[in-house]
């Protein structure tokens, strides 16, 4: 009888995964069909919204596909379906409302670079503001909409050519570290002629020809490795003034050779508030803090605000007073939480006032009355809409934890925001200020997800050794039957420090995709991982092994205890920090019948020199490989070492232009097993990145799912 209550249960539980949904499984394909919604403003009155929306279309090519981003009105009250604004093949972004509600400014490339345009809704096409030649981003408006800030990105050596932007032809402070020259004379223009058999300054000419023409690339950058190529380039953010007349020309209001950004103008003053590099005298590749500056419409009076060695004040917002400013501040490095805290606008650090929230956050505003702050942050597998009371400095999440809010704006008693939710990955809803009543007021994805059948995660907890609480989510197959055995793919995330849950977008397809092959799904937020609070992500330091691994593990062994597992086909796949975590585990562990590693990190001794995040190594591990107690740790941690224990069948991906991670590190682990004689199957992407899943070439995603499958039926399929 008890038996029977049991399997009665399971199917009222089956019913209510799926009830919702269609009969149609998610395809490989649907990935295509998905509009991600990302940055969502009110105009003054908040009654009309722009957000910006990503779609890909099919390209010429039959199998080739594009990403389109384009600007889209959203009525407010959700009388009218929501109205694409721009069109043009070279998409739309950054939308700013002029404070009378009547236009928006927002970008465009232009011949490559990024231009300011203006678009009334009186009617008309969009009219180009600015032609700068180095480019034009980020706009701002002035209070009373007659003046624009905007952001251009400029290169060193522009910097120190064009007399537009260094008048007084300066030259760096900081050493620019070319071995063997002292006061960056080497940066200064070489006039001599370019001659092979010449004296030293005319062979010196003959070898920057060389570099022009592309025949040799000269690294002296710490930071030499970028996304896809390494280069010895440095460019530098300035911000800029214009007024909103097209063919007016920018005013330049920062200068030197360090970066500025987020310009803000301050109500009922001249001044500005911009942000900017930590100092003018150490190279940037050698520096991660951040400052924050005062500075006069007309360039004059530039103050520094806040700002120290070794420390990071970033994020800031001003009040919509003009007294007060909103900011993050903490120590630089990747192992952190910054503190969120408010600021008299002519205040100093003493007078910060601190708002503890042991999450990261971003999204940061002010309540129109400046009695509240309002921010996202990623917790417990959600990314929640939080309200801080500035009197009482208590916080009120005003979501749950099982959606994600991924962007809002809010006038006077009216919320309107993204959400990401298991069934859906983004549409547009609101609700009042408090976040209560929700009404979602697009339909984005849900018409085509109408016919699918989705499956529904289901969230459980267990603690580690630590007394670290780890929860973990069990997706069924969506042709779950209570009595019948089926397939499970582990899926482990990367950063370390990223979060997955049903508040994260990123996975929603994939993880569809799986339960619409027959596998169930399980996914974790093992210890280090992000929206648990600082003690948490540190909780892997000198650990990125062991511990970690047994936190995934158990995850899978208390979903095997519910029953419906098959243990003898069970899998394993992840990028990034996880492809590293999965090399580990299948030198330490057999039960996986296939895995699959992404772009991963497989010897930690040589990730320092391979990948441009090599500063995760000395943050986490305390130190470089040439110091001996940190290479024993390295060796310790590294999978490469544990080749010889690897006997599962393994398929390993890594774009071919990653530089994060470095694909040597792939080579190491495939060529080790190749000669081991053990299963392994590598496969490159040529011109893909480490973004490859998340932003790469359409076709490449898609064959990287697809091979993952496939690499998995073989071994489970007939065994």
């Amino acid at each position: 009888m008890r038996k029977s209550l049991y399997s009665i249960v399971l199917v009222l539980v089956s019913l209510q995964l799926f009830s919702q949904n269609g009969n149609e499984p998610i395809k490989v394909t649907d990935m295509l069909k998905i509009k991600a919604i990302g940055a969502i403003s009110l105009n003054t009155e908040g009654n009309k919204a722009i957000a910006a929306v990503s779609s890909i279309e099919a390209e010429d090519s039959k199998w080739e596909y594009r990403y389109n981003n384009q600007l889209w009105l959203v009525s407010v009250d959700g009388s009218n379906n929501p109205r694409q604004l721009t069109f043009s093949k070279e998409g739309a972004s950054q939308a700013a409302w002029h404070p009378d509600g009547r236009s928006i400014a927002f970008v465009r490339a232009v011949d490559g670079k990024p231009q300011i345009f203006l678009l009334s809704f009186e009617g008309g096409e969009p009219i180009q503001l600015t032609r700068y030649k180095y480019g034009a981003s980020s706009p701002r408006w002035s209070e009373d909409g007659k003046e624009i800030l905007f952001t251009s990105n400029i290169s060193l050596k522009d910097l120190l050519t064009d007399t537009t932007v260094n008048p007084s032809k300066e030259i760096p402070r900081w050493n620019y570290e070319k071995p063997g020259f002292t006061n960056n004379v080497n940066l200064l223009p070489n006039i001599s002629k370019a001659d092979p058999d010449g004296n030293l300054q005319e062979v010196r000419a003959y070898l920057d020809y060389n570099e022009k023409d592309k025949k040799a690339k000269v690294l002296t950058k710490l930071q030499f490795q970028e996304e896809s190529t390494t280069s010895n380039e440095l460019s530098f953010s300035h911000v800029f003034i214009v007024a909103a007349i097209p063919g007016a020309q920018p005013k330049q209001l920062t200068r030197g050779f360090t970066s500025f950004n987020n310009p803000q103008f301050i109500k009922g003053s001249n001044q500005l508030l911009v942000e900017g590099d930590e100092n003018d005298v150490v190279h940037p590749d050698r520096t991660l803090g951040n400052q924050i500056y005062l500075i006069n419409k007309d360039g004059s009076g530039f103050k520094k605000l806040l700002g120290k060695n070794d420390y990071s004040f970033s994020g800031a917002v001003v009040s919509p007073s003009g007294k007060w400013i909103v900011l993050q501040h903490g120590p630089t490095g990747f192992i952190s939480v910054p503190t969120l805290a408010i600021l008299p606008i002519n205040g100093t650090e003493k007078d910060l006032i601190n708002l503890p929230f042991d999450r990261n956050k971003n999204a940061i505003s002010w309540s129109e009355d400046e009695k509240s702050i309002y921010f996202l942050a990623q917790s417990n597998g959600g990314s929640t809409l939080n309200k801080v009371d500035i009197n009482s400095k208590k916080t009120e999440s005003l979501t749950d934890f099982h959606s994600g809010i991924l962007s809002y704006a809010f006038r006077g008693n009216k919320l309107i925001f993204v959400k990401t939710e298991p069934k859906n990955p983004f549409e547009i809803y609101t609700a009042g200020v408090d976040a209560k009543n929700s009404a979602r007021i697009s339909s984005f994805n849900v018409d085509w997800l109408k016919s699918k059948k989705l499956s529904l995660p289901e969230k459980h907890e267990f603690k580690n050794e630590k007394g670290l609480t780890i929860e973990y989510w069990v997706m069924k197959p969506i042709n779950y039957e209570p009595g019948k055995k089926f397939p499970v793919v582990l899926e482990i995330h990367g950063g370390p420090t990223a979060m997955w849950g049903p508040g994260e977008t990123s996975m929603w397809h994939e993880f569809q995709f799986w339960t619409s092959k027959g596998y169930g799904v399980v996914y974790s937020n093992p210890r280090g991982s992000g929206g648990y609070g600082l003690d948490f992500v540190k909780a892997n330091v000198n650990d990125w092994g062991n511990g970690p691994m047994r936190d995934v593990l158990t995850a899978l062994d208390k979903t095997v205890t519910e029953g419906w597992v098959d243990t003898s086909k069970l899998t394993v796949t992840g990028g990034s920090y996880a492809g590293y975590l999965i090399g580990y585990i299948i030198g330490h562990d057999k039960r996986f019948k296939a895995a699959c590693s992404q772009r991963g990190v497989y010897d930690l001794r040589t990730f320092f020199g391979e990948g441009n995040a090599w500063r995760l190594v000395p943050n986490y591990f305390g130190g470089y490989p040439w110091e001996k107690k940190v290479l024993e740790v390295l060796e310790r941690e590294s999978p490469i070492n544990y080749v010889q224990n690897i006997t599962t069948p393994y398929i390993m991906f890594h774009g071919e232009n990653d530089l994060r991670t470095g694909v040597i590190q792939s080579e190491q682990m495939f060529k080790s097993l190749k000669v081991l004689g053990r299963p392994v199957e590598y496969v490159r992407h040529p011109g893909a990145t480490h973004e490859i899943t998340r932003s790469g070439n359409n076709r490449q995603r898609i064959d990287q799912m697809l091979r993952t499958w496939e690499f998995f039926e073989r071994w489970i399929s007939s065994r």
